[in-house]
């Protein structure tokens, strides 16, 4: 059965590791966290909660935020915004041409939409990034997809809690090489200055700065643009929203598991957004969290790949090895491969890792046995499915994709071909 209209409210039980900023240029806002409804078979839904200021509703999911309308899907509050980095027309489209700009890499080769490309949920479908230098990262650029709505910004770092911030990791951070624009601020502004488009737009995003090119603007339009990348009209959503027909009877069999306490899966991914780091206009409390999920043990005492220790590598602490943040999983079907490191390349495969409480590695310098690192989640403790459930399973997460984020214009390309 769809969802009802109005249930019980309850309270919701890129790609690099840490990298070196200028110190100058590195400051952050912190975010807070989100109120769910849920159905007769317990899938989470968002409610609604009053604005905290701000943003008019105007129906229909558009929500006017100065001279920005937000068209945001049935059931969507609106991402939180800085209040010392309003949204407007004009600063989101200036972070749209950045965002797909290759000025924005020293040897001007790559832009952000290098690593985040629309038509893959904004991944691109590497196991682990690649830098504009060729630079090899130790993990897989993450999904944008509702980015707004995130509470941290990579894998495995609790010292980025802004869009704003982690903006300038992919722009100056050297451990690994992204854009690698770090010593060069001055040429990257006087690129854009060049750039008759922006000569226009910069003086119009931020009208009340007499000095409007700045790296602080860059980070400032970027983030909004990506804040406006909501994705929320999938086959599950019309399915919620009144549409018996949007999901067939594998994909409602696969809801009933993932949303069940024999998989566990929504414990770590549930909630409007599939996810438990999240924020949102209205929001009550800050929820960020990171998980091991058994993916490596390599010395038998919990040992994950020297580059790839989660947050462990910022904060020292043993426990923290191998935690990492959980995805949201809207869209998952097109961001393949999985993992932090795309080490697990089908969704077939990533429900097999969690069935056997954690992933055995027979052979080669990770060989170890994840189910048995004393550092896992106490929530993965295995499972065991049927074909026909595994295949429901399966079918349920491909009900999560949201065709029209592919397609949308308001998030493609806007410069001509080059």
């Amino acid at each position: 059965m769809p969802l009802p209209t109005f249930p019980t409210l309850l309270s919701k039980h890129c790609s690099a590791p840490s990298s070196r900023l200028p110190a100058a240029v590195f400051s952050a806002t912190l975010l807070g966290a989100a109120l769910y409804g849920c159905s007769s078979d317990g899938a989470p839904v968002a409610v609604l909660v009053p604005d905290a200021g701000g943003s008019d509703a105007t129906g229909d999911g558009a929500v006017v935020e100065g001279d920005y309308v937000w068209d945001l899907p049935p059931g969507f509050p609106k991402p939180l915004v800085p209040a010392d980095n309003p949204l407007s027309k004009a600063q989101v489209e200036l972070g749209r041409r950045l965002f797909y700009d290759r000025r924005l890499s020293a040897n001007q080769t790559q832009s952000c939409a290098s690593c985040h490309v629309q038509d893959k949920a904004f991944t691109d479908g590497r196991a682990q990034g690649l830098g504009s230098t060729g630079e090899l990262h130790p993990r897989g650029p993450m999904a944008l997809a509702n980015i707004g709505y995130a509470t941290t910004f990579t894998w495995a770092n609790s010292l980025l809690p802004s869009l704003e911030r982690q903006a300038l990791l992919p722009l100056f951070g050297e451990t690994p090489v992204e854009l690698g624009m770090v010593g060069k601020e001055d040429e990257l502004l006087a690129r854009l200055r060049a750039e008759p488009v922006y000569a226009d737009l910069v003086p119009r995003a931020y009208p009340g700065d007499p000095a409007p090119f700045s790296v602080l603007h860059v980070t400032q339009a970027i983030a909004n643009f990506q804040r406006t990348l909501v994705s929320g009209r999938s086959a599950y959503d019309r399915y919620n929203h009144g549409d018996p027909t949007a999901m067939n009877e594998s994909q409602k069999r696969g809801k009933l598991l993932f949303f069940s306490e024999t998989t566990e899966c929504f414990h770590c991914h549930g909630g409007l957004f599939f996810a438990d780091s999240v924020a949102h206009e209205g929001s009550t409390f800050t929820e960020i969290a990171f998980h091991n999920t058994g993916l490596y043990n390599i010395d038998g005492k919990g040992a994950y790949p020297p580059d790839n220790e989660g947050i462990k590598a910022i904060t020292g602490r043993a426990f923290d090895m191998g935690r990492f943040k959980a995805p949201s999983l809207r869209n998952i079907a097109l961001t393949a491969p999985y993992m932090h490191d795309g080490s697990i390349a089908t969704l077939a495969e990533v429900i097999e890792h969690y069935a056997a409480g954690g992933r055995t590695i027979a052979s080669g310098p990770y060989a170890g046995v994840g189910s048995k690192n004393p550092y896992k989640s106490e929530l993965i403790r295995g499972f065991t499915l049927t074909a026909q459930e595994k295949a429901d399973l399966i079918a349920f997460l491909e009900s999560l994709t949201d065709d029209s984020l592919r397609t949308n214009p308001a998030y493609a390309d806007p410069w001509p071909p080059r």
